[in-house]
């Protein structure tokens, strides 16, 4: 792709581009209307934007450009999960991912209702610098960090693979990369995601995912943004977590059990342990003891995940009995815990794969040290 030098019209919230149209010498409701098209109306180019003017419209395309992204491949696995793979300027992937959901409920009033769930999977960096053992999206580095208008494209690109009356209505930070070391974008991108003229998500269901950096996750507490924090643990001690997330060297559990707390009591936003289980390393009910003592002191949530296979990596999916009897055992020591469905696993769009079929041209662009 050619870099453009035209300025990235997502990169820019409402009083953002209100500035920049004032500078353009156009009216600052005009940028009311262009979010419009852009976030309801799913407009793709400044020419569908009928209610500006012919010269506007074209003064807009010369000053700003809507996608920076080249959409290079979209699939969609028989469970209805969608995959968008995006090339950004430089030759950069990532991809992202739309996971739907139809539930049946009944209501107060005993109706039957369905809700329609649109949930998100948004990458905040191209390749991750983390490098958990077990994960497709490290294998092969960190390459860039994303912008905000890359992060929010994403959300965009997915909504116009939606059907015309639905839209998104669930954002998870689970994508390829670590959100909370590209830190400034991550929280951008959030506010944009529940701002009113935007996406107007509600930061309840927004949530976003770390390995764990305790700094980072004080500072989160700190900015305002009412979102759900999911730690990746995916081991209960810090002797076997340093065996499969090399960052988990640097961190001790107790550095992220006390910011974990902060976050908690600053916040009042119940916390999520994400736990992927590894089929004889992390399943053994000692682990199971060990991970609901982590999850009381944090009043915490745990999301049991079957691990996704990744090709050439060593670990195993466990069987739907070893889940089973670990489940149980957290649940008698008080513990919410549920059991992730993995979705979109024929496409490699669960959690784990995202990347895997891209490894020859994500490899011909140099990763870059990103360290603690």
């Amino acid at each position: 792709m050619m870099n453009d030098s035209r300025t990235a019209i997502f990169d820019l919230n409402l009083p953002g581009l209100e500035n920049e149209l004032q500078a353009m010498d156009m009216p600052r409701f005009r940028a009311k209307q262009i979010f419009q098209w852009l976030f309801e109306k799913r407009a793709s180019t400044f020419d569908a934007m009928s209610n500006i003017s012919f010269a506007d419209r074209a003064r807009l395309a010369a000053r700003f450009t809507i996608f920076t992204g080249e959409m290079v491949r979209r699939q969609q696995a028989t469970d209805g999960t969608e995959k968008v793979l995006l090339r950004w300027p430089g030759g950069g992937l990532t991809e992202t991912v739309m996971i739907p959901c139809d539930d049946d409920y009944t209501d107060e009033s005993g109706r039957a209702l369905v809700a329609h769930r649109r949930t998100a999977c948004l990458s905040t960096q191209v390749g991750c610098p983390v490098g958990c053992a077990f994960c497709a999206s490290g294998l092969l580095g960190f390459k860039a960090n994303l912008t905000v208008g890359q992060v929010i494209e994403q959300a965009v690109r997915l909504t116009h693979q939606l059907e015309p009356q639905r839209r998104l209505t669930n954002i998870v930070f689970m994508g390829m990369g670590e959100p909370l070391a590209n830190f400034e974008v991550t929280v951008a991108a959030v506010k944009m995601l529940m701002a009113p003229a935007a996406f107007g998500i509600s930061g309840r269901k927004i949530t976003v995912s770390t390995v764990g950096l305790p700094p980072q996750i004080r500072r989160l507490a700190e900015v305002g943004v009412p979102v759900t924090l999911a730690i990746s643990l995916h081991a209960p001690n810090d002797e076997l977590r340093r065996q499969i997330i090399p960052w988990a060297k640097a961190i001790a559990m107790d550095e992220i059990i006390a910011a974990g707390q902060h976050y908690f009591q600053t916040t009042g936003r119940e916390l999520t342990l994400e736990y992927i289980m590894l089929d004889g390393l992390n399943t053994l009910g000692e682990h199971a003891d060990q991970l609901a003592g982590i999850a009381k002191r944090l009043r915490a949530n745990v999301n049991l995940i079957y691990y996704n296979e990744v090709p050439d990596l060593p670990f195993r999916r466990p069987s739907g009995n070893t889940m089973l009897a670990f489940q149980p055992q957290l649940r008698s020591r008080g513990v919410n815990v549920h059991v992730r469905q993995s979705r979109g696993r024929d496409i490699a769009a669960a959690c784990g794969q995202l990347a895997r079929q891209d490894t020859a041209q994500a490899a011909a662009i140099p990763a870059t040290p990103l360290t603690l």
